[in-house]
């Protein structure tokens, strides 16, 4: 297997996986707070075919990290019945940030193996180094606070209803609010976003972006 396959074999596995595991527990988390949607879907479950989106989930992050880009991307979302929580827009709010914090978490569990590791660039390296920048991106961009990210959901359970309207009526707006996100985030964005994700891993990876070329 060449370098490009392995390195692309690695990337989708991985993605997969990370987002298969946020979206389940998004899925676990509502049906523990009141909503039974998820489970009625066959979301609860590590089984990509379940959560994928082509275009965001694999085809946006992969075409991301080959051209040296920040990592980001999102799955098909879980459907959750907010009026069925419990905790009102405060049951919202869990369910929301347990995606992005169940990413990090993989990032932080990924990093103990990393720096038990030797630095050959072997298989083991760049599966390891390659689950913690990707969680890591993932982390990082679905806590903005735009609709439909997770970071909304925490945004919402605090904001006064003014703001809460506001951000109904970009959510309403379906894709169309992602293609403006998009449009923010590298005319706006890139920058700290990259910028932060370098400072996560310098911490967590020490090495891992240079030795990919990131």
């Amino acid at each position: 297997m060449s370098d490009t396959v392995q390195y692309v074999v690695i990337l989708l596995v991985v993605l997969l996986f990370s987002m298969s595991f946020h979206e389940m527990m998004h899925g676990f988390a509502a049906d523990w707070l009141g909503d039974d949607t998820a489970r009625l879907q066959g979301r609860l479950t590590l089984n990509p075919l379940a959560h994928i989106d082509p275009f965001l989930t694999v085809l946006v992050p992969l075409l991301l990290l080959l051209s040296g880009a920040p990592p980001f991307g999102a799955a098909k979302p879980v459907q959750v019945n907010f009026m069925r929580l419990r905790y009102g827009d405060f049951g919202g709010a869990i369910v929301g940030v347990i995606g992005p914090l169940t990413n990090l978490s993989i990032a932080l569990v990924a990093s103990l193996i990393f720096r038990n590791l030797g630095t050959d660039g072997g298989l083991v390296y760049q599966v390891v180094g390659m689950t913690i920048l990707i969680n890591v991106g993932f982390f990082l961009f679905n806590i903005i606070p735009w609709p439909p990210l997770d970071g909304s959901r925490l945004l919402y359970a605090f904001a006064p209803s003014g703001l809460q309207e506001v951000m109904q009526n970009i959510e309403r707006t379906g894709m169309m609010s992602l293609v403006i996100l998009l449009v923010i985030f590298y005319t706006v964005l890139q920058g700290p976003f990259s910028h932060l994700i370098t400072l996560f891993m310098n911490h967590l990876a020490p090495g891992f972006l240079t030795f990919i070329g990131v």
